[in-house]
């Protein structure tokens, strides 16, 4: 349960203190503002935070570039002929920063224009809701409020792996200002970062080489969804070495040397450079939560309850209090705060939908459970699953990798789940959460009228095909 707003008497117009300016405490400080509250905000690096900055906008920008690289290089399957394609990684940096740039500026303006206090530094707790701000100008600020409010999020991780430290290895916000593209591209770690820089990077025109511990991508996406995905990449020219373990990493001559093991063999690989993208950690290093009565997970992150309560009046938000780390699920943290506090209407962070994108092409969206995890369900369940070879509009622009697929309660005939591996995948998956949201049924979708010829249009197909019947008892 949120906490209640302080006693109007004594604290006729209460104060908040929000510590990192990402898209949940920006957001979250400008409306507190604006309903008449003191607020400070702290930020130590940059407004708008990971998503603005390092995150979702410049990657997506970034995707962009190599996605015409790629139409370009390719369009003669169209009957086109596009000779001579050159990348200028250089100017893609400048037109990627710039929207990043802003971006940022029309973020900050924003939190100033609602009368917040901006402080540049890093706080440290030092007390029950009392701050020590260390200013980036060297001078250092006590303060304190009724209310504080936690957004400082997670950065990449960087892996105790030998001679790491000497190569000039990159993480994902390092990649970001490169500006000579590589020969041989390096990927240590195969998750959804690290796939989307290897297309992109594979499709400027890198030679890319992903390195990953698992036997399969993502194990917890279905199978044949990651085996679909994988083939495209490789297809594009993405090596995977799976089921590889690195060992050291030390530069010879101009390359990268990083040695691994693979089935019980030891290699060497050359690149000329490394990224390391093998997850991200919280940045609660040196904040003390303790002392203002919050604790951390083993994994550093700070605990919450269902309605994001760290402690008395003290929340986190976004990807510090761990679970997903996405941009609209920290916007979502913002909302359910904003309306506990200024509108009185409680809200639970426990069983709200997660939908996600992965940026590939073709595109990832999922919301819900997948096969996989309806298997051991509990309950009878349907499985329908359409290639995208069979959707029209896929056919119609050679953009046939993939598929769709949806899980249907048996008893309710209402979704539980979608995944969509193809063109536009992110889009279809939030047409079917919509749908999700609304309790449609799974036969309302199949005989509803829709546009063709659209990627939606596959709703229909999706769901006329035989489905294939889970008992939910799998062990």
């Amino acid at each position: 349960m949120t906490s209640p707003t302080p006693n109007a008497s004594s604290s006729p117009s209460p104060s908040a203190i929000v510590i990192g300016a990402g898209q949940a405490g920006g957001p979250l400080a400008g409306a507190l503002s604006k309903a008449g509250w003191q607020v400070t905000l702290i930020e130590r690096e940059h407004v708008g935070g990971t998503c603005v900055n390092e995150g979702c906008t410049p990657t997506k920008a970034m995707i962009a570039s190599a996605q015409a690289a790629h139409v370009s290089r390719h369009s003669q399957a169209l009957g086109v002929r596009a000779e001579g394609v050159t990348v200028d990684l250089s100017q893609i940096v400048d037109r990627v920063q710039g929207i990043v740039s802003d971006f940022r500026e029309g973020s900050k303006a924003g939190v100033l224009k609602a009368g917040v206090k901006l402080l540049d530094g890093q706080a440290k707790f030092t007390g029950v809701r009392e701050v020590e701000v260390s200013l980036n100008d060297g001078t250092v600020q006590q303060l304190s409020a009724d209310y504080v409010f936690i957004n400082v999020g997670a950065r990449p991780r960087w892996p105790e792996l030998a001679g790491l430290a000497g190569v000039g290895a990159m993480t994902s916000k390092d990649i970001l200002l490169l500006r000579e593209l590589p020969a041989h591209l390096l990927i240590l770690g195969g998750g959804y970062i690290s796939l989307e820089f290897a297309q992109l990077y594979a499709r400027l025109g890198s030679r890319v080489t992903v390195i990953e511990h698992s036997p399969r991508l993502i194990p917890h996406e279905d199978q044949d969804v990651m085996s679909a995905l994988q083939q495209v990449l490789e297809d594009e020219g993405v090596t995977f070495m799976l089921g590889a373990e690195a060992l050291k990493t030390e530069k010879v001559g101009g390359a990268i040397h990083l040695t691994i093991e693979q089935d019980g063999k030891e290699q060497t690989l050359s690149g000329s450079h490394l990224l390391v993208a093998t997850g991200r950690v919280p940045n609660t290093d040196g904040l003390n939560v303790e002392a203002t009565g919050a604790t951390l997970d083993k994994g550093g992150f700070i605990v919450v309850d269902d309605h994001l309560l760290a402690a008395e009046r003290v929340h986190a938000l976004g990807d510090i209090k761990g679970g997903p780390a996405f941009t609209h699920i920290s916007y979502d943290d913002y909302r359910i705060v904003r309306d506990a506090l200024l509108h009185g209407k409680e809200r639970s962070i426990s069983g709200r939908y997660v939908p996600y994108t992965l940026f590939t092409d073709p595109q990832l969206g999922r919301v819900g459970i997948d096969r996989q995890a309806a298997l051991k369900l509990g309950r009878p369940t349907r499985v329908y699953t359409l290639p995208m070879k069979n959707v029209a509009r896929a056919i119609e622009t050679n953009a046939t990798a993939g598929l769709m697929r949806a899980v249907v309660d048996d008893a309710s005939d209402e979704l539980l789940g979608v995944t969509v591996l193809g063109m536009e995948g992110g889009e279809v998956m939030s047409a079917l959460q919509l749908a999700m949201m609304g309790k449609l049924t799974a036969t309302t979708l199949r005989n509803a009228t829709l546009a063709h010829p659209t990627l939606c249009e596959s709703i229909n197909n999706l769901f006329m095909g035989q489905p294939e019947a889970l008992s939910g008892m799998e062990n």
